[in-house]
């Protein structure tokens, strides 16, 4: 049983060993593929660079299409991260650890 102290509100909480390497495990899972991404992001940049650097004629931005970027990649990022949300399964009225309960 552990003690936890957040700005200045004290409750105790049952902390044990498994949750602690459970949670340390889960939060370092996704930075492989964090940097990966941000590698390839950054890579993608780098090839539009060279390709605008050596590009005829200037370019006329079309409105579609940097509405298709603006609003269609946070939109599928959106729907994306909705499909995969998953509710708590179980009996919603079990002690949770509020301190309204």
């Amino acid at each position: 049983m552990g003690l936890i102290s957040l700005a200045g509100i004290r409750s105790t909480l049952p902390i044990n060993q498994s949750s602690v390497s459970r949670l340390k495990h889960s939060t370092t899972d996704w930075l492989p593929d964090l940097l990966r991404l941000w590698a390839l992001a950054l890579a993608f940049s780098a090839a539009l660079v060279a390709a605008g650097e050596r590009w005829p004629q200037s370019l006329q931005p079309d409105g579609r299409w940097v509405g298709l970027l603006l609003l269609g990649l946070p939109l599928s990022m959106g729907l994306l991260l909705a499909s995969r949300w998953r509710l708590p399964t179980g009996p919603l009225d079990r002690d949770r650890g509020e301190s309204g309960d």
